[in-house]
């Protein structure tokens, strides 16, 4: 009979992790993208930019950079705590009234996809459309063909 409680215990535990709730996954996803900030370095690029933008240029290299390790380490922190607690509610962004809920980048530097055979299309890799054997006569059979 314990057997049957604890087999029990972790039918419904296992059964409560893995619904595939999004916002479970979003918080998840939230805090590995926070976490990761200490190596992307995207607070600090961002404070230094700033500092220098709206304090003066020689402020950028001291409390700008002091700024921007005390961001990035907080925001490395929330990620840590957003993946500790991504099973538990609330599944919403936390310290939203200090940071912003993703990671930033400085203002000069908009990330786009990087160029991998993932994101891009048939013909920037190389492969092209056309008949598969035109050298038949009445072959109509295109490799890409949308009619």
């Amino acid at each position: 009979m314990r057997n049957t409680y604890s087999l029990l215990a972790a039918v419904v535990v296992m059964g409560t992790l893995a619904t595939g709730c999004t916002n479970m996954q979003t918080k998840l996803g939230r805090g590995f993208s926070n976490t990761f900030e200490i190596v992307r370095m995207g607070e600090m690029r961002r404070s230094m930019e700033q500092s220098a933008l709206f304090d003066s240029p020689e402020t950028s290299y001291t409390s700008g950079f002091v700024r921007g390790l005390s961001r990035t380490l907080t925001r490395t922190g929330m990620g840590a705590v957003e993946i500790a607690t991504f099973p538990l509610p609330p599944y919403g962004p936390m310290f939203t009234n200090h940071f912003a809920p993703y990671p930033v980048y400085p203002d000069n530097f908009k990330p786009g996809l990087v160029s991998d055979s993932m994101y891009d299309t048939d013909t920037v890799i190389g492969f092209g459309g056309g008949d598969v054997a035109p050298k038949i006569p009445g072959s109509r059979f295109a490799v890409f063909g949308m009619h």
